[in-house]
């Protein structure tokens, strides 16, 4: 007899619930088979360990499966994972059969992919990423077993050989394709869209070793948004058909070949945002009809070698927001250019053009400008101080202009109070530190990183104010008229770690507080610093003979440095110097140091390169130099140097110019090898010794037996003459044979 029970909400709601969390939980329990798959992949891997240990794989991390149990995503990024034997594991991951998701990105997975099935058997993957990982060899063929395939990210592995086209005729729904940084090579594939329906989106191409030109085709991917093609070797000049991709967003293809001019009928790609075609050959005026792309925002052409002037309708580019131009033979007057219609702008490069006029005031009404660089053209003036309103402004180089006043540009840009880099070079010729009164209530520069007034031929000493630059790392002063000597302030410093003050008139001893530079003695220190990336990228060449220009965008990478060469620096090497455990470089040639090269220079465990050529030093070249693992560039040539150089580094590898001008200095490389004038042999303290000892007395042995010899045959062939006549009649009748031969 059944009994109704009374109805209640509340109690209603409740049976519901737990029905639908049983109903629940038996719906989503994976099967035995997707379970053992998992399980099976699980053992390949040898870290870490995953915590799959509940019964219902389902519930395991990184797994997601459909109403009826089956695994559709495998989402395992950023675990750590390794392999045991080094293949990928496509015999138990090939299992599941439902699989849409396969995400294994940012690991350390090796092996190449198996081409014989692993793919074949993932007919509903939609979504396959592998990127940063440690997966080499060829692009297998079943990439795209079906139409489901919409994404691929392969990029940041060590995947080599060609991609073919037939990869993306198969896969007739992919929206995405990322291969950036691997060693694919040959040609990039064509035809990509072989019909205007294709749904491609994105194509990343870049960081590898495609060459060759690239093919028509891209004008039928009617959807493709972005193309980037960047850091190959492609050349030739850009296809026609590539200006009917009307959707694109994106072309970036810079750091290759490309040639020829950039047709104006680019302005078709009216939804172009990112330009970026710098580091290659492209050559020609700039586009005409430029300002027709409106909804530009990043136009990267620099290093190429276009010319002419700025088309005035650049300026309808109102949404620029990054302008290089660097690098070029563009030329014109600059300041008749009106930069205040690209309000939105905060890079600007004109690095290296032939630009002439003076430093354009419209350039001040773009109010959110954060770096400009105009170095290297023609221009000239003085600075205005209209550009103090430019409240964001961090990076500023003026270099190799023909700029004057330096003193009252200094007063100006110290009301620049974001400004992080300051590039003054080889401008404001001739003229006078700025120091004195001017600067007596010096307030400014508190965020100064980088100084630079590098080979303007200013006068006078280091400034005083210079020591309030708490935030400075680098300072260069190269190549001026710096007379007095270097102050002992400069050593106080928190964040200093590259000085570059050669070529000057500086006198005195080194101070023994330069030594203390906190960036160069604590790596603690050195360490807790945020050097942070520039807002334009900071050119500086090695002071070397032939030495490239290297290019930073973080000051992370900045060698530490110390260069005092070509100066008139007396005095002893300081011993205080075995403290700057972090410098990279040290230059001292050229000066009249005097005493031994302390033996704490040893202490300098990352010194790459020391110079203390053309000075006044005595005595040996310590021996414990020899712990100084990372030593590629050693000079010590023209001193007055003794001993033997030690055995056992990498001294012995360096040319001989490296030690000449030292007559009592001896041992490989050089020629003159050390000997021992001991006249009694003693027991030596170890087989070297012996050896030195055996090679110095077959040395003398050999030079004793070649005088006796000498002199034995002298007298004996002498004596000879003196003696018998006919002799002497046949050898003075030979002499005059061979001076007649010799007159004809």
């Amino acid at each position: 007899m059944l009994v109704a029970l009374p109805y209640h909400p509340i109690a209603q709601y409740f049976l519901l619930i737990l029905l639908g969390s049983i109903l629940s939980t038996y719906v989503h329990a994976c099967g035995s088979s997707e379970s053992t798959s998992l399980l099976s992949f699980a053992l390949t891997l040898s870290s870490p360990s995953l915590n799959w240990t509940r019964m219902d794989c389902c519930q395991w991390e990184g797994i997601t499966c459909d109403v009826a149990g089956r695994v559709t995503h495998l989402h395992l990024s950023s675990k750590g994972l390794r392999l045991k034997g080094g293949n990928f594991p496509s015999s138990s991951l090939g299992n599941l059969t439902h699989l849409t998701h396969l995400n294994l990105s940012h690991n350390s997975l090796s092996g190449s992919l198996d081409q014989a099935g692993f793919f074949l058997s993932l007919g509903r993957l939609e979504v396959l990423d592998l990127s940063f990982n440690l997966l080499s060899g060829e692009l297998p063929g079943s990439l795209s077993p079906s139409n489901n395939i919409r994404i691929v990210d392969l990029s940041s592995n060590r995947f080599h050989g060609a991609i073919t086209s037939s990869f993306f005729q198969q896969a007739k729904n992919l929206t995405r394709f990322y291969v950036m940084n691997n060693s694919f090579s040959n040609y990039i594939p064509s035809p990509i869209c072989d019909r205007s329906s294709s749904l491609i989106r994105l194509l990343d191409f870049s960081y590898n070793k495609f060459g060759g030109n690239l093919s028509r085709g891209l004008g039928n991917c009617s959807k493709l948004e972005v193309f980037r093609a960047g850091y190959n070797n492609l050349s030739g000049s850009l296809p026609e058909d590539i200006y009917d991709a009307t959707a694109i967003e994106e072309i970036a293809i810079p750091a290759n070949s490309f040639y020829g001019g950039i047709s104006n009928r680019i302005v078709n790609l009216t939804n172009l945002t990112i330009l970026d075609l710098y580091f290659n050959h492209f050559s020609g005026m700039l586009p005409i009809d430029i300002g027709k792309l409106s909804k530009l925002k990043v136009l990267l052409l620099h290093s190429n070698n276009l010319k002419g002037s700025l088309p005035p309708s650049l300026l309808n580019c109102t949404n620029l927001m990054e302008l290089n131009l660097g690098f070029n033979l563009l030329k014109g007057d600059i300041s008749a250019f009106n930069f205040s219609r690209l309000s939105q702008l905060r890079k600007l490069d004109f690095v290296s053009n032939r630009f002439t006029g003076i430093l354009p005031i419209s350039l001040y009404s773009c109010k959110s400008l954060r770096a400009i660089r105009l170095s290297l053209n023609n221009l000239e003036g003085q600075l205005q101080p209209e550009i103090v309103s430019l409240k964001y402004l961090s990076f500023l180089s003026l270099s190799g202009n023909r700029l004057t006043n330096i003193t009252g540009a200094m007063n100006i840009l110290k009301g620049c109070r974001n400004l992080t880099v300051l590039i003054l070079s080889t401008t404001f010729i001739g003229e006078e530190m700025p120091d004195g009164h001017h600067m007596a209530d010096f307030d400014g520069f508190q965020n100064l990183r980088i100084l630079a007034l590098h080979g303007c031929g200013l006068a006078g000493q280091i400034p005083i104010w210079f020591s309030k630059l708490k935030k400075l790392e680098i300072l260069d002063m190269g190549y001026n008229r710096i007379t007095g000597s270097i102050p002992t302030w400069l050593g106080t410093l928190p964040m200093l770690f590259s000085i570059n003050l050669r070529s000057n008139l500086i006198s005195g001893e080194i101070p023994k507080e330069l030594c203390t530079l906190p960036m160069l003695v604590s790596e603690q220190i050195a360490a807790q610093v945020d050097h942070g990336y520039l807002e334009l990228p900071f050119f500086a060449s090695q002071p070397v003979p032939d030495a490239s220009i290297l290019q930073y965008n973080s000051l992370s990478y900045y060698p530490p440095s110390i260069f005092l060469n070509n100066n008139s620096i007396s005095g002893n090497i300081p011993t205080e110097i075995g403290y700057l455990q972090l410098l990279h470089t040290l230059d001292l040639s050229a000066n009249q140091v005097s005493g031994n090269i302390p033996d704490q220079i040893s202490n300098l465990r990352n010194l790459e390169t020391l110079d203390l050529s053309v000075n006044h030093l005595s005595g040996e070249i310590p021996p414990s130099m020899t712990s100084l693992n990372f030593l590629s560039s050693f000079n010590v040539s023209y001193n007055n140097l003794e001993g033997e150089i030690p055995k056992g580094t990498q001294l012995q590898g360096l040319n001989v110019s490296a030690f000449e001008g030292n007559p009592k200095l001896c041992g490989s490389p050089l020629l003159n090898l050390c000997q021992s004038f001991n006249g009694t042999d003693s027991d030596s303290d170890s087989d070297d010794d012996d050896d030195d000892k055996n090679d110095g007395n077959q040395i003398l042995g050999l030079h004793i037996s070649v005088v006796l010899g000498f002199t034995i045959g002298l007298v004996g062939v002498c004596g000879s003459l003196l003696l018998i006549k006919t002799w002497r009649d046949a050898y003075f009748k030979l002499l005059n044979n061979v001076q007649d031969r010799l007159k004809c």
